[in-house]
């Protein structure tokens, strides 16, 4: 009896095995984003169906034809969301009719035509992808920085500036040196507020917030009628680039689609490799999860906050100059639609993590492009989309509220404190 007791003692215990537990870890993970855009789809149709017109006018009479009004707010949504869909990815059925016709006639006119809606959902999504990462940068290394805005701005002005007053360089000489000063020019005007929190201990949100009406106003002046970047077309805008300044087209028009959507990705997968494969990115991380611990430890705390707002800076600078140096190829007064603001949103969304901020950025971009086609076809207002990006980001901020009404599971105490650490995850 005592041996039988010994080997059920001794009796080696299962554990799961790796590559098992790195799985439930990623569903873990992604469980409550689905949900939560899933649940902001439902509530945002209910807001479809209830402010349509037909709906509307059905609403009175709801007791004498029930079913006339549910059938009325059925068909609203169910075509709004039709809409948004074709717009964000295209109609498919126009697309292959357009290369069967390429194949059969060589003319592709009407392939790139059909095409142009999909890829149109990747160029909003572009500057969403620079514009996450620099929140997400200054997340990590413990830092809200809510300037990317004015460091946005700031890269397309340098950008602008270097691609019109310089002439005669070959293009992999011009194109590289303007996306090189709107690099430089964001990180410049984000490491001001890194060095003043550095050194005095001034909060950073005060900071950025007070840079970004610096920078709108300072670009005000300079498009304003004597201003010293005001073109001679008239409007408040600076002359155009050269067209070796250009990021190159990756398809013929109409489709706007460009090389910075690429160098939007490769900076996804600098920032992972930056952030967790050096040194210089597990301080930036250090420094996000405890500064009291990190200086202990020896990190210089004040140089990792200069650095951090600089790499975030020098992202939100990139994403000024692709929009100029990929689509305008010129600078106006009001050059974003807002692009460094919703980046608050996408990092929240994409858990501070590269490839997170990367599939944000798709939806948002999907989001942004779709709303224009359901406007149109279904005579939604394109501010449903900014509701339905907000009911993201509230359930988002708010996973007691998707846990209790699908009745998941409480995570684990180690579990929250994974997700509690620093900024936005």
């Amino acid at each position: 009896m005592a041996e039988a007791t010994a080997s059920s003692i001794s009796k080696p215990v299962k554990t799961p095995a790796p590559r098992a537990s790195a799985w439930r870890d990623i569903l873990n993970t992604l469980t409550i984003p689905v949900l939560a855009i899933f649940t902001a789809l439902i509530v945002s149709g209910f807001i479809i169906a209830f402010t349509a017109p037909t709906v509307l006018t059905l609403l009175p009479n709801f007791w004498e034809h029930p079913f006339q009004l549910i059938g009325a707010m059925w068909d609203t949504v169910i075509t709004a969301y039709a809409a948004l869909l074709q717009g964000a990815f295209g109609d498919w059925g126009a697309i292959l009719a357009g290369f069967q016709e390429w194949i059969a006639t060589g003319d592709a006119t009407d392939l790139f035509r059909a095409l142009r809606d999909p890829f149109e959902s990747l160029v909003a999504a572009t500057p969403y992808i620079f514009t996450g990462l620099a929140v997400a940068v200054g997340f990590k290394g413990g830092l809200f920085n809510i300037g990317v805005e004015g460091q946005l701005f700031a890269g397309a002005i340098a950008s602008a500036w270097v691609g019109f007053n310089i002439e005669g360089l070959p293009w992999f000489i011009h194109l590289p040196l303007a996306l090189l000063a709107g690099l430089l020019a964001g990180a410049v005007w984000a490491g001001i507020a890194g060095v003043l929190k550095a050194t005095r201990g001034v909060n950073e949100v005060i900071n950025t917030i007070m840079l970004n009406y610096i920078m709108f106003l300072f670009t005000d002046w300079l498009l304003s009628e004597s201003g010293p970047m005001r073109g001679s077309a008239g409007a408040p805008r600076t002359p155009e680039i050269y067209p070796s300044a250009y990021l190159p087209r990756v398809l013929p028009d109409p489709v706007r689609f460009h090389w910075g959507f690429f160098l939007a990705v490769g900076a996804v997968f600098f920032v992972y490799w930056f952030l967790w494969k050096t040194t210089v990115g597990f301080e930036i991380r250090t420094v996000g999860a405890s500064p009291t611990a990190a200086k202990y430890a020896g990190i210089a705390v004040g140089r990792i906050f200069v650095l951090t707002m600089g790499l975030s800076g020098s992202l939100a600078g990139l994403a000024g100059a692709n929009e100029l140096l990929g689509l305008n190829h010129y600078m106006v007064a009001a050059f974003s639609p807002g692009y460094g603001f919703d980046a608050i949103a996408l990092a929240l969304l994409g858990k501070s993590n590269p490839f997170g901020v990367l599939a944000s950025a798709l939806l948002f971009g999907a989001l942004r492009n779709g709303a224009t086609r359901m406007q149109s076809l279904a005579s939604v207002p394109v501010d449903i989309i900014s509701v339905m990006q907000a009911l993201i980001i509230a359930f988002i901020a708010a996973p007691e509220i998707v846990r209790w009404i699908y009745r998941l599971r409480v995570p684990t105490q180690k579990e929250q404190e994974v997700f509690a650490r620093g900024w936005g995850g």
